[in-house]
């Protein structure tokens, strides 16, 4: 299978009807290791049970790059830091995709907790409580 195609299957099935109707969320940090699975893992629990994927915007250090696909996937984007937020804004402008005022917040999170760390969660618990409550209010 050439890479065209693999592009477009991508693209494709980020749209699967069988994911079901959770808010995708794509969860972003510099590398997508530590925090922003850890803010994925949070946000896929009680109470919000989003869909949701990580993924780091560095594309040298990233293991998952935040990509066309992925921004396309996602109905917001919950970033660590203002960079990432910074990051995921230019790639919003810069593609043509089905909505580009998806929301981008922010939580503030500094790069110095390890993977599900217990302070971790509960800063992510507490700064997701604020924005989730909001949009529902």
């Amino acid at each position: 299978m050439d890479k065209e195609n693999i592009k477009f299957n991508r693209l494709g099935n980020c749209h699967n009807i069988y994911q079901g109707e959770a808010k995708r969320v794509l969860c972003l940090c510099s590398a997508g290791l530590l925090r922003s699975p850890t803010i994925a893992w949070v946000l896929s629990n009680p109470p919000y049970f989003f869909n949701t994927r990580s993924a780091g915007v560095d594309e040298e250090f990233a293991l998952i790059y935040s990509d066309l696909v992925l921004v396309e996937w996602a109905d917001e984007f919950v970033c660590a830091e203002n960079y990432h937020a910074d990051k995921i804004r230019e790639l919003l402008k810069d593609i043509n995709i089905t909505n580009q005022k998806k929301p981008v917040h922010v939580l503030d999170l500094p790069d110095n907790f390890r993977t599900r760390e217990p302070k971790l969660i509960k800063i992510i618990e507490e700064k997701a409580a604020q924005i989730f409550n909001e949009q529902n209010e």
